[in-house]
């Protein structure tokens, strides 16, 4: 897992060409980028989603084991919770399709993104996403990079 802000990009650039690309988008995106999936080279998609956080995801906690996932807030905060996979407990086995398993929701370390912010999640993160920050719902506006990791 990666948590920074986005004036320290270039410390983790050069780890994979796809992952540099991700970076690099997330970088030079703005505000008024259109909702949906914008496909890229390498394999690499943009999902830019609207919504609003809420005190509880009741989906838990996610992990994917063919992306990592690069997310940004555009507009507004989002509190998203993390945990090493081996310390979650899953409930709903891994759909390839869909790219994801489900796990319970349990205390985990609380990462805000927004204001500069990213956060890079990798296959062995678990995290759960979409949640308030200080138990206030608010709207959002989000990128997420898919990047691939196969």
């Amino acid at each position: 897992m990666i948590y920074d802000h986005i004036k320290n990009i270039g410390l983790y650039k050069g780890l994979t060409p796809a992952l540099d690309l991700a970076l690099e988008y997330i970088e030079t995106v703005t505000p008024d980028v259109e909702v949906g999936s914008h496909p890229l080279d390498l394999g690499v998609k943009a999902v830019v989603s609207e919504g609003t956080t809420s005190l509880v995801n009741p989906k838990g906690y996610e992990a994917h084991r063919k992306y990592a996932d690069v997310q940004l807030a555009l507009v507004g905060t989002e509190l998203i919770r993390c945990k090493p996979l081996p310390q979650v407990t899953e409930t709903i086995p891994y759909d390839e399709a869909k790219d994801a398993a489900r796990y319970a929701d349990c205390p985990g370390a609380d990462l805000v993104i927004g204001e500069g912010y990213f956060l890079v999640v990798f296959p062995e993160d678990a995290h759960e996403p979409g949640l308030a920050v200080d138990g206030i719902c608010a709207p959002v506006k989000k990128v997420v990079m898919k990047v691939p990791v196969e």
